[in-house]
């Protein structure tokens, strides 16, 4: 200590991270794709994190980068290593989280336990899949996705002729991602943080509910998680981050299947959704716990702070007028709430914020949080 940490991109995990920052006597410095971003109040600097010599300027200025999120190219990850830069997570580990095909292969390496699938180049293959598993399963595009998008469920190869015909378009070629259709009863998430000593610190597994194929909603812990389920949960989590070599926050997405078995449904290498409910409901947040952990810092406790803790995000916002105006009301009826705002302006589907609220009584945090979230809306 002092350590000035650099994270690449300004979006509101970036934002997230200040607070702690300076809680923590650490120089937050932010390099942000536009003026005016979420995490606008520590941009140091402004500029394309695909551009080998802007992210290279940013760096001489910090000891440690880091990501707000998984989009930096390997080349520019390689540039700032050869130039000495320590970069949490480290290139390796972000090719792992950059790819869904190198990540299912991975973690086929690893053998943890995941959906059956297979690269596909072309319509016979991905038909000769369907066949192999009741005619209907998941494609997704290898590398860009997120928050739903790049994500099909099809029953007909020909679903998929558009993604196809953008490959062969690509002078690199490559191939989509196809995943058989899982049979699961509930999504759950498993946070675990790594530091570059080697140190983990592994939080509560917690469900998680999608809508549209985003985050909507989130219960710390995960309710009806049997010992048992923690258990493979923790050490499906610690397994990833040791074999992939992780630094910092690492969420593992998962299914509960039907059968009661855990399967690995996507990595986020970074602070996730589906960890913002420990900003309120857990001794350390994930924000301040990846800015330790980035730093080779001691990790911080993850036991939560109340029974339950309930994470509802603020998606779309007002169809007229800004956030702001709708702060009063919501705090006035709903003191226990806590409310995160991004500064960003609503528009349909947009994570613009979230709501916890963390208490012993379940229904009681889930009315309070869903209801103070509804306040941002029409």
């Amino acid at each position: 200590m002092p350590v000035r940490i650099g994270v690449v991109g300004g979006g509101q995990l970036a934002r997230m991270m200040i607070a702690p920052a300076v809680e923590l006597g650490i120089e937050l410095q932010v390099l942000a794709e536009d003026d005016g971003m979420s995490a606008s109040l520590a941009a140091a600097a402004v500029g394309d994190y695909r551009d080998a010599a802007t992210v290279l300027a940013f760096a001489e200025g910090v000891d440690v980068i880091t990501f707000d999120h998984e989009h930096v190219p390997q080349n520019v990850l390689a540039d700032l290593v050869e130039a000495g830069v320590a970069v949490h997570p480290g290139p390796a580990a972000l090719g792992v989280a950059q790819d869904k095909l190198v990540m299912r292969a991975r973690l086929q390496e690893l053998g943890m336990p995941q959906p059956d699938w297979a690269a596909v180049s072309n319509r016979v293959e991905l038909q000769e899949f369907l066949d192999e598993h009741g005619g209907r399963a998941v494609v997704k595009t290898p590398r860009g996705g997120y928050d739903g998008k790049g994500v099909r469920v099809v029953s007909a190869a020909t679903e998929a002729d558009d993604w196809f015909a953008a490959l062969a378009e690509d002078a690199r070629g490559g191939s989509l991602l196809v995943e058989e259709l899982v049979d699961f009863s509930r999504e759950l998430a498993q946070q675990v943080a790594r530091r570059p000593s080697g140190e983990m610190a592994v939080y509560p597994v917690v469900e998680t509910v999608q809508r549209e194929g985003v985050c909507a909603e989130v219960v710390a812990p995960a309710p009806h998680a049997g010992l048992r389920l923690q258990e493979v949960a923790g050490q499906i989590g610690v397994a990833i981050a040791e074999g992939l070599g992780v630094t910092g926050m690492l969420a593992v997405e998962l299914f509960e299947t039907t059968d009661e078995r855990l399967l690995v449904n996507e990595l986020a290498m970074r602070p996730h959704n589906s960890g913002h409910w420990s900003q309120d409901g857990a001794v350390t947040s994930q924000f301040e716990q990846h800015l330790r952990a980035v730093a080779d810092l001691p990790l911080g406790d993850t036991t939560p702070r109340e029974r339950w803790t309930v994470m509802i995000n603020i998606l779309g916002g007002p169809r007229e007028g800004t956030l702001d105006e709708r702060f009063v009301g919501a705090m006035a009826e709903h003191p226990a709430a806590k409310i995160h705002t991004y500064g960003k302006a609503p528009r349909p589907g947009r994570k613009v914020g979230h709501v916890n609220v963390a208490g012993d009584d379940l229904d009681d945090a889930v009315y309070q949080a869903r209801s103070a979230a509804a306040a941002f809306l029409d």
